[in-house]
């Protein structure tokens, strides 16, 4: 696992079991609420060289009917999960880099879920298949995000990768309607 990073996903299950502690507390990404420290709650790991870890859960909810389906999905941040020894700025900015990417996938994930031609015979396989191969990419995207970054020691490399994720954001504006 990356040292600044610890990430869950939760695969086509129920929003209310969510893959959560029953007390655990959880943020909904919003383009206008950023990340503090204050949302960082666990204590750190003692056996960890991270400076921080962020915990997020990418969900999804559907339902079937006659004609087709209905879904729901959320991305969100683990307070309890999620904490910091090092609290800068720029390292907090960092995390948010990976709860934005989250957001991505989320959005690129309504996309296709908006796009399937729903098919009652192979339906649970399809969106299996959906989910499953979003997921590896945004596990891919997520790994070169520290690999590119150092983990953010790379200031210039992190300047670029906000942009990117920035300009994602941007292009999947459409689908981020998607609970």
């Amino acid at each position: 696992m990356p040292p600044f990073l610890k990430y869950l996903l939760i695969l086509l299950v129920p929003l209310s079991t969510f893959g959560q502690d029953k007390n655990e507390e959880l943020v909904a990404w919003n383009a206008s609420s950023k990340l503090t420290w204050a949302d960082y709650k666990a204590s750190p790991d003692p056996r960890s060289d991270a400076a921080a870890t962020t915990t997020t859960y990418l969900g999804i909810e559907y339902n079937i009917n006659r004609e087709g389906f209905s879904y729901k999905i959320q991305c969100r941040f683990s307070k309890n999960r999620s904490w910091g020894l090092h609290r800068t700025d720029y390292i907090l900015s960092h995390e948010q880099g990976h709860f934005d990417i989250a957001e991505i996938y989320a959005r690129k994930l309504h996309k296709s879920l908006s796009e399937y031609i729903f098919d009652k015979k192979t339906f649970q396989q399809d969106l299996k298949e959906i989910y499953e191969n979003l997921m590896r990419e945004k596990e891919a995207m997520q790994e070169q995000y520290d690999r590119e970054t150092n983990h953010s020691i790379n200031r210039t490399a992190q300047a670029a990768w906000l942009s990117k994720i920035n300009d994602l954001l941007s292009l999947y504006q459409d689908y981020s309607a998607y609970y």
